[in-house]
């Protein structure tokens, strides 16, 4: 049992006291869950993301949703730009690719992580022509489809904070949808999940997956469910390099 439970961190073989679970289980589970809902609630920063884009122009938008609690109530609240934000949005014909940071369900999760993602992601990007980065708060998945769509890129990337876990407050989702616009369905959607080194995935091996991603949807014109990730079986099938 204590080799399963090193494997994982999911929470088995916790032993038992009479009917109930050991004092030590019961308060890291209460603990975990303290620390999920904090995540959940907690205010997103943007002005942190912009001062860490110093160097690349940047938009911070908002949703419909106009607190925290509307957003968690009205998630279609949260799939569409304010008015005023929207009008903001201008289309520019050289760019092909935009990348939205969203707070989604874990503020936490862009805090800690979308900087050096997005910084591993830019390294590798090669000849993509990008688009002034979006921060958007209050924001959900398919908010990245307006914003795409008044931008005119081809392709658009949403970092996100996914829905928080007891073992995962801050763990970052990658949507990825080719010609974004408003309407666009899940299916339509490709998705790298648990960015959250060094638990989850790492921010290279997300950003490779990425790439690989970003090229296949450009080449095969189109994302979601059509467009399958194959980007560690082509690796694994490279020869071999010498010592």
């Amino acid at each position: 049992m204590a080799r399963l439970r090193s494997a994982t961190p999911a929470r088995v073989a916790l032993g038992r006291c009479g009917h109930g679970l050991p004092t030590r289980a019961m308060l890291d589970f209460q603990f975990a869950h303290a620390c999920a809902r904090d995540a959940v609630h907690e205010a997103f920063d943007p002005g942190m993301m912009v001062a860490g884009l110093a160097d690349r122009s940047s938009y911070v938008v908002h949703s419909r949703a106009p607190d925290r609690q509307t957003y968690l109530q009205r998630p279609d609240l949260g799939r569409r730009l304010r008015p005023s934000d929207a009008e903001r949005l201008h289309y520019d014909g050289e760019q092909e690719v935009a990348f939205v940071l969203a707070d989604g369900l874990s503020a936490p999760a862009l805090h800690n992580h979308a900087l050096p993602l997005l910084r591993a992601v830019f390294e590798g990007l090669g000849a993509w022509r990008v688009a002034p980065v979006v921060i958007a708060c209050q924001a959900r998945v398919a908010l990245g489809d307006e914003i795409g769509q008044r931008l005119g890129v081809r392709l658009v990337v949403v970092l996100i904070g996914e829905r928080p876990g007891l073992s995962s407050p801050d763990s970052l989702g990658i949507y990825l949808t080719w010609q974004p616009q408003l309407g666009r369905k899940d299916s339509e959607r490709n998705c790298i999940s648990n960015v959250r080194p060094p638990t989850g995935l790492s921010y290279s091996e997300a950003a490779s997956r990425l790439h690989w991603l970003m090229n296949a949807a450009r080449q095969q014109q189109l994302s979601g469910v059509q467009l399958k990730d194959q980007s560690t079986t082509e690796q694994a099938a490279l020869p071999a390099q010498g010592p």
